[in-house]
């Protein structure tokens, strides 16, 4: 891992796609600076497709599929992809399971979600449960103990799990950001991953980061990554000065510059 300032001017010049994920990297303590929002329109206006691809629930991506200047949302840690629609109004939205699986999902995830909750007691229902359809996220406890329990819990029922900083995630289907990633870019951009890893750089921060990470050739942690560098299999090769967003800005910076090279 080196400072991305040091990286070459062309390096990230074959750049056409930038994925990042959301919380704690396009913001910053929970709010998004106007300068990292021109800084997705500047990616834009480069001709470079931008994706966030988080753990947030669905109602928040649905805004930002509608009003952000993003090419798209994968959301729930790979649930979902919303888009907006080429009227400029309306929303496609794609997921991972298929329409006569997801109320089957549903249901389960809620008997896993109360199986959790019996478990570990203290374990209580992020505040924007409400708005998710493909997973179930609980608060992050301060304790360690706590979060390890929690996903103990997850594990033997059977459920997918991972930690940001701010869940405790929980879904089933056996995906995760890098597999609805592969599949979105394939099937909506004619990108196959697997052939061409140069075309993309990917942003994080986090632990459910990993797999990005662990994969594509031009990956960007902002500086506060460093916080988690233990519980990551692989770290991303680049890492920034600032935080979120003033991170990303820098990204962002990097490859518009190598593409003007």
């Amino acid at each position: 891992m080196r400072p991305l300032e040091q990286a070459d001017i062309t390096k990230f010049r074959d750049v056409r796609f930038v994925l990042t994920d959301m919380d704690e990297t396009l913001t910053y303590q929970g709010r998004l600076a106007a300068g990292t929002y021109a800084a997705l329109e500047q990616l834009q206006a480069a001709g470079v497709k931008v994706i966030p691809v988080t753990a947030a629930p669905a109602g928040w991506c649905d805004q930002m599929a509608r009003m952000w200047p993003v090419d798209g949302v994968i959301g729930e840690n790979g649930g979902f992809f919303f888009r907006r629609r080429d009227d400029g109004h309306g929303i496609e939205r794609h997921f991972w399971h298929g329409d006569k699986e997801r109320p089957v999902i549903s249901e389960q995830l809620a008997e896993i979600g109360q199986q959790v909750q019996r478990a570990v007691p203290s374990a209580r229902f992020a505040d924007d449960q409400p708005f998710r359809l493909t997973s179930f996220a609980f608060a992050k406890p301060q304790n360690a103990e706590t979060r390890v329990a929690i996903l103990d819990a997850l594990q033997r029922a059977s459920a997918d799990a991972t930690v940001n900083n701010l869940w405790v995630l929980g879904w089933l289907g056996g995906y995760d950001k890098l597999a609805m990633a592969r599949r979105v870019l394939l099937d909506h951009y004619g990108l196959d991953i697997d052939a061409d890893r140069s075309s993309v750089l990917y942003t994080g921060d986090s632990t459910n980061d990993a797999p990005m990470f662990s994969f594509f050739l031009h990956t960007v942690g902002v500086s506060t990554v460093a916080d988690y560098l233990d519980q990551l299999p692989q770290p991303p090769r680049w890492i920034t000065r600032g935080p979120g967003g003033a991170g990303f800005i820098e990204a962002a910076n990097a490859v518009i510059t190598s593409r003007k090279s």
